[in-house]
């Protein structure tokens, strides 16, 4: 017997688990998600991308601007949902609406809790250096990502390579994450579905990413640059600014590799342009960028940004 289900979720992230659970028979009666916004250049209002994918399914759509009135929580209650299903949707749910579905809601969390607890859980994995992520279904409770974590027969780790960016990890953990949601919610309807308490330890908190974040340090090693450029690509973007011809551009770093060799500590300042393939400097090595993105230009790969910008060898980026 399917289970009677309200999906929550906005971004892309969330997609592959909505279509998941539909397709898996379940009955999805209702889908909340965040309001439209105004985008593009005649900044029409434009609906998240789960709206669009419950619009193109036929399942009705609910955008409240919060969950904490009487009234949002009578209208959550008149779902006599089974279960509410939580990914990526952006706004808290309080005491009342977690406890009003008959066996709670779950959250599809993008890390191995309880580690990157938090808000942007893929770029810090990254940025910290791990060397694996993964996603995990946990019943969710008051707190923040501490709910018990469901025991699930489905791998859910991925390795993190020194190619991957936060794009790439994203796109891998939400389609892992959509097996496993979809693993869980059948469990759940058998009875079976069991759980883990997280353990009561500190560790670091996957904090929203700062736009103050995001300038590219030079001086750093070059691993550690690396894993900056590659835990904020495609977004916001590692951004950097070097002068051409006199005038100062600001471009945004979105892959790049590290340069077989030995580490040195003769190199030139960090942030010197090496050759005329974007070989760069930093505090005890160097970094390739292979793909970058001028403002108001379309990312592109570095042979074809040197067609158009004479960056030459002994440039700087700052």
């Amino acid at each position: 017997m399917p289970l009677r289900l309200i999906f929550m979720g906005t971004p892309e992230f969330s997609v592959p688990t909505l279509a998941a659970l539909h397709e898996a028979g379940h009955d999805i009666v209702v889908v909340y998600t965040r309001e439209p916004k105004p985008s593009g250049r005649g900044m029409k209002l434009q609906p998240s991308p789960v709206e669009a994918e419950a619009r193109r399914r036929g399942i009705s759509v609910l955008t409240p601007k919060t969950l904490r009135t009487p009234n949002a929580v009578e209208e959550f209650e008149r779902h006599n949902a089974h279960a509410a299903v939580v990914v990526a949707y952006g706004l808290i749910l309080p005491k009342a609406v977690l406890e009003t579905p008959k066996h709670g809601c779950y959250n599809l969390h993008a890390s191995l809790l309880p580690h990157w607890r938090g808000a942007a859980p893929i770029n810090r994995a990254i940025m910290n250096g791990d060397v694996r992520s993964g996603v995990m279904v946990m019943k969710m409770d008051e707190g923040l990502d501490t709910g018990a974590v469901a025991l699930t027969n489905r791998a859910h780790v991925v390795a993190i390579t020194n190619k991957m960016t936060a794009g790439d990890l994203h796109d891998r953990l939400a389609v892992l994450g959509a097996k496993n949601m979809v693993w869980a919610m059948n469990a759940l309807d058998r009875g079976v579905l069991h759980f883990k308490k997280q353990p009561d330890i500190h560790l670091p908190y996957a904090t929203k990413i700062d736009k103050a974040e995001a300038r590219i340090n030079w001086d750093q090693s070059r691993g550690d640059v690396l894993r900056h450029i590659n835990g904020l690509s495609p977004f916001p973007g590692a951004w950097s600014e070097t002068t051409i011809e006199g005038e100062q551009i600001r471009v945004k770093v979105l892959r790049c590799s590290l340069v077989p060799g030995p580490r040195r500590k003769s190199l030139p300042a960090p942030g010197t342009v090496l050759d005329d393939c974007l070989a760069i400097a930093c505090s005890n090595g160097t970094i390739r960028i292979t793909e970058l993105q001028r403002a108001g230009k379309a990312p592109m790969g570095a042979e074809e940004f040197l067609h158009g910008t004479p960056l030459k060898p002994g440039a700087r980026f700052s």
